[in-house]
């Protein structure tokens, strides 16, 4: 990756969010493996929450399963701890009308295919400034994501094993090989769902839990309540 577009990368950063540190491994507090999602019925089978320094993968086979509320979900929890997260997203699909005021902290790469939605995550994952990176191709045609090597997947998860960052991957099914974490959306939300509290709704999604502990450990099924 040219080093003028990682320059161009932290000053872009820099503007965006001025004065205040933004790296993943500034943050202050003590430092932890896992990222609260606040969601009792994902951190608890998790140990905690999201693995940091990792990739999480989040499988949303088909509309209505509740990816869109799960992402606004979790770029909420990360505004409420005053940290900033980037949205690359695969088909510029981010409805940002109920983040408000926190679209101050949040970056938002707006793709129109697969391949773009990689190299801007090349590009973030490998500057390591943003505490919470979601990568969304759930909406991205089966023919563009079909021709993602999967060393793809390996060479993210090199760049992120080093940082303190939260990378997650929302796709139409699972194929993120290196993924410590897979949460898979069975949900199928109604439109008179969609009118109630979007946090009581979160609250009530029942994702089926994998996690490999280590890298390259075999992933085991985790028991999860609602």
């Amino acid at each position: 990756m040219p080093a003028a577009n990682v320059i161009e990368l932290r000053q872009l950063l820099s503007k965006r969010f001025p004065g205040l540190r933004t790296r993943a491994d500034e943050l202050t507090g003590p430092a932890r493996r896992c990222w609260p999602t606040g969601l009792p019925q994902i951190d608890a089978p998790l140990q905690g929450g999201l693995p940091r320094g990792a990739l999480t993968e989040v499988v949303a086979e088909h509309r209505g399963c509740g990816s869109a509320l799960l992402l606004h979900r979790f770029l909420l929890q990360a505004f409420r701890e005053n940290q900033f997260a980037a949205v690359i997203d695969g088909q510029d699909s981010l409805d940002v009308t109920q983040l408000g005021e926190n679209l101050a902290r949040l970056l938002w790469v707006r793709c129109h295919s697969a391949d773009q939605a990689l190299k801007a995550a090349d590009l973030l994952l490998r500057d390591g400034n943003l505490s919470l990176v979601l990568l969304d191709l759930a909406l991205n045609p089966a023919l563009q994501l079909r021709k993602i090597p999967a060393t793809t997947w390996y060479r993210f998860q090199r760049l992120v094993e080093q940082t303190s960052t939260v990378c997650l991957v929302m796709t139409p099914r699972a194929m993120v090989s290196p993924a410590q974490a897979r949460l898979a959306l069975n949900a199928r939300l109604s439109l008179g769902a969609l009118e109630r509290n979007p946090e009581e709704l979160a609250r009530e999604l029942n994702p089926e839990i994998s996690e490999a502990r280590r890298a390259g450990e075999t992933r085991e099924s985790l028991p999860h309540s609602a």
